[in-house]
């Protein structure tokens, strides 16, 4: 079912597979259910390349062929899920542990995956489709899914998943925000941080391209009850895109793996990884010609990251609020923008129980001690008004609670010092700090302090700018 040999390892490295999953995106967020635990709790608007790479990791080890790490994987996922769920904006209960709601996302992945073989001109033998469905099958109950939430049999699946299709699925905010926001707006990942020409001319013309494929690629009942566009052309651009990008897969296995490219994506220029000083020197290459753009282009630029300096650099509070506290970006500051601060960081740091529990505490006390500091209207979230109003109160015992409690868990060995492989773990790259009289640790106090100083002082930070304010 899992792990090398399964269909579903045989087709994860497939480069159309990246194709895919943003499909099956698109089709979750339209459900309802699901589509309002990504308004009000995902990040992944503002941080879309953080919220892919968690998932890929996630997939990575919920079909690999370790049990106790699927074992540990599903329950973090389930502890992650169970504090998602609220009203939507009809009023409407989500819960994000609804078992019929988590059977879409598997059904989606699932159907998603056998679309892009007959997009591309390679339709999958009926073998191959039922055993990767009996995979996606085990992949859900390995989530503690009861069986009948998806149909027993293939032949079965398909009636299921055309009623969803035709009966369920909603022209919801946050299949319209994925569709006509996030690929106009998606913000460059952390490769190409400092390439703001390069990366709004790719983004420029891609950014459209992508929209028009996902579109086209959707199930026609969908398309026409949404009033999705239907653009001269899509089909065909849509095939051709699967075409192309189905011919990566001739390249070296190693060029195309998902885990490297996953992994490039998210690789910082200063990490100590071997492969960054291949990138600064990309980086420097690419300047250059984002510098020869902007000579020849009437492409406006948009502004990159101011550079750090030892000490840090200032940042002006709307600023600060919209890069680092607003995690959701509605514009708001609410419990959902904390607990997914929380949320990154307990993935980050691969968190069990009760650690993991301790930690999304002491950020809900912090919540708790800013609501009644800078709550001025008693809406029950903070505006960036009412922030940049009060902003020094963001320093008081339970934010202190917060850094004491990351130092705890991130200090797996509890000797009261980070050490380089503690430090990696949380800020995924090299121990930039200076060690001497240190003994070669990060300790307690000047941990507390940095923490403080990056969420009060808003002082840029090179460590905690990729934690919390990366995309």
């Amino acid at each position: 079912m899992f792990g090398p040999g399964s269909q579903f390892n045989e087709f994860f490295n497939d480069p159309r597979w990246a194709l895919a999953v943003v499909r099956a995106t698109v089709l979750e967020a339209a459900h309802p259910q699901i589509g309002a635990a990504l308004i009000d709790s995902s990040t992944f608007v503002v941080h879309p390349w953080r919220r892919l790479y968690n998932t890929f990791l996630s997939l990575q080890r919920m079909f690999g062929a370790d049990d106790d790490v699927r074992h540990r994987e599903a329950a973090r996922l389930n502890r992650l899920h169970a504090r998602l769920n609220g009203t939507d904006a009809r009023d409407r209960p989500y819960d994000a542990m609804d078992p019929e709601a988590r059977a879409w996302v598997v059904a989606t992945l699932f159907e998603s995956t056998v679309t892009m073989f007959r997009m591309s001109g390679q339709p999958l033998e009926q073998r191959v489709m039922e055993r990767l469905y009996i995979e996606f099958q085990a992949f859900l109950a390995a989530l503690g899914v009861e069986g009948g939430h998806l149909p027993a049999t293939l032949h079965e699946f398909w009636r299921y998943y055309d009623r969803v299709v035709e009966e369920e699925l909603e022209n919801t905010e946050a299949m319209r925000i994925i569709l006509y926001k996030l690929f106009d707006h998606l913000p460059a990942p952390p490769l190409l941080n400092g390439l703001p020409t390069l990366w709004a001319l790719g983004r420029a013309v891609g950014g459209p391209v992508m929209g028009a494929v996902t579109v086209a690629s959707l199930p026609e009942p969908f398309r026409r009850r949404a009033g999705l566009p239907e653009l001269p052309g899509a089909q065909t651009l849509m095939q051709s895109a699967y075409l192309t990008v189905g011919m990566a897969r001739f390249l070296p296995d190693s060029w195309v793996r998902a885990e490297n490219i996953a992994e490039l994506l998210s690789l910082s220029p200063d990490s100590d990884d071997p492969r960054a000083r291949s990138v600064r020197a990309l980086h420097q290459r690419m300047k250059r010609a984002g510098a020869f753009l902007r000579l020849v282009t009437p492409l406006a630029p948009e502004p990159g990251p101011e550079p750090t300096a030892p000490g840090g650099i200032q940042r002006d509070a709307a600023e600060f609020f919209r890069e680092v506290l607003d995690q959701t970006g509605d514009g708001h500051l609410d419990w959902p923008d904390l607990a997914a601060m929380a949320r990154e960081l307990s993935t980050r740091l691969d968190l069990d129980e009760p650690e993991e529990t301790r930690l999304y505490n002491a950020y809900a006390d912090w919540w708790r001690e800013l609501q009644r500091a800078l709550d001025t209207d008693g809406d029950g979230r903070i505006s960036a008004q009412e922030y940049a109003s009060a902003a020094p109160s963001l320093a008081g015992p339970a934010l202190i609670r917060v850094a004491e409690v990351l130092f705890d868990v991130t200090d797996k060995d509890g000797d009261q010092r980070i050490d380089a492989d503690e430090y990696r773990a949380l800020f995924r790259t090299a121990f930039h700090r200076d060690t001497t009289g240190t003994d070669g640790a990060y300790t307690r106090s000047a941990f507390v302090k940095d923490f403080l100083s990056f969420m009060s002082g808003r002082q840029r930070s090179t460590p905690y700018d990729p934690l919390l304010a990366q995309a």
